[in-house]
């Protein structure tokens, strides 16, 4: 069978095939501990809900507008306002079929044929595929456990060529939960503005802070680089709306209407009810995201003190996000495993916990673990993990 080409150059998610084989398995009667979802474990908070049943109610369920309805273009606008202090007009937003669609639409409005696009890594793989996606190529600046995994400017900017076309920044990031400091992007932007280069950020996770840290990134380039600027957000995180599928971009009107155009001939607008919904979330009070960022945080200091336990398994506490990035190099020498995705699927088959490896966010020797899931199955699982270590290397010692 003979397949466009673009085909040649991607590969399917390997976060979401962590899913499915934990669906497969779960089909099959197989109970499994599932660290590898992405996904809040939080139902959509009932105001929102509420929103979408009064949509339905009023049969709001036709098409509407591509770049999503008046409503919640404003709303998305005064949220950013009131959080960040930056200003965007109605005809600067657009929403999209969750973040990935942000990001996907971003690509294709912005790179080509030649260009080259600078992100960091250990990244989430969505931002590389989506790169090649749109006949660019991905160029990436390595973080290091070492440093906190820290986006650091001298790094960013010494990948820069004459073919630099865009810098992408994940901040909280996936996998690793790190954050890039004000500091470090305001000396990229500065470069950027002076260059020509595009700056995307993913802000997928920007509800998701522990501490009160500067973070103020549309800040930071609304004032450095504003019409180079494209911010990508989502409702799926930060209000549990993962399954609505909505996220927005915001940058420059030419950007978001070579947007919408994109997407007019690909999606059309995000579903109506959800729209509604989202109308709700991102206007309405913000005090569920509070609770889930407490409990989140809770669950972080609970799994960090559990998995370190055993000395063989190091990791730092994520700024950001909801994830635990654990280096097993020290344990990969154990019962012939020679790589962390030998680790993973191992884990898998003998302990019944599913994790996602390093190697799908080009970090070999690490797992990422969710911890968007419960305490018990917090508790459960990682005593499983520490089980199989001290398994296969008996002779190890640990904390």
């Amino acid at each position: 069978m003979k397949l466009a080409e673009r085909t040649t150059r991607i590969a399917s998610s390997p976060t979401m095939k962590v899913t499915a084989t934990v669906d497969r398995l779960r089909r099959s009667g197989i109970a499994v501990i599932d660290f590898g979802a992405g996904e809040p474990d939080f139902s959509t908070p009932d105001p929102i809900k509420a929103a979408a049943h009064d949509a339905l109610d009023h049969n709001f369920t036709r098409y509407t507008p591509v770049p999503g309805i008046a409503d919640l273009r404003r709303a998305i606008c005064e949220r950013y306002k009131a959080d960040y202090g930056v200003e965007y007009t109605d005809n600067e937003v657009i929403v999209t079929a969750g973040g990935k669609q942000a990001l996907y639409n971003t690509a294709l409005t912005l790179f080509g044929p030649g260009d080259e696009v600078i992100t960091h890594a250990p990244y989430w793989p969505t931002l590389t595929e989506q790169i090649k996606l749109a006949d660019a190529t991905p160029v990436l600046a390595r973080t290091h456990a070492e440093d906190g995994f820290a986006v650091r400017a001298n790094t960013i900017l010494a990948a820069v060529t004459p073919r630099t076309r865009a810098i992408i920044i994940n901040s909280p990031c996936n996998p690793t939960g790190a954050l890039v400091a004000e500091g470090e992007l305001a000396a990229i932007a500065d470069v950027a503005a002076r260059q020509g280069i595009w700056i995307v950020v993913d802000l997928c996770y920007e509800k998701l802070i522990y501490d009160a840290v500067p973070h103020n990134l549309p800040k930071v380039l609304s004032e450095t680089c504003r019409d180079l600027t494209v911010l990508c957000g989502s409702a799926s995180k930060a209000y549990a709306m993962t399954g609505w599928r909505c996220g927005w971009q915001l940058g420059p009107a030419q950007a978001i209407a070579a947007s919408s155009a994109i997407q007019s001939h690909s999606t059309s607008n995000v579903t109506s009810i959800t729209q509604k919904a989202a109308v709700e979330a991102v206007h309405g009070p913000q005090g569920s995201v509070r609770v889930m960022l407490d409990e989140y945080r809770r669950r972080r200091d609970l799994l960090h003190g559990w998995i370190t336990a055993d000395s063989r398994l190091r990791c730092l506490k994520p700024a950001g996000a909801f994830y635990m990035f654990i280096d097993v190099s020290d344990a990969l020498s154990i019962g012939g495993l020679r790589t962390s995705l030998d680790f993973a699927d191992a884990l898998l088959e003998e302990a019944r916990v599913a994790v996602t490896p390093g190697e799908a966010f080009d970090a070999p020797g690490f797992i990422r673990i969710s911890y968007a899931t419960s305490t018990e199955n917090l508790r459960e699982g990682s005593g499983r993990l520490l089980e199989f270590v001290a398994k296969h290397a008996p002779q190890a010692a640990t904390a």
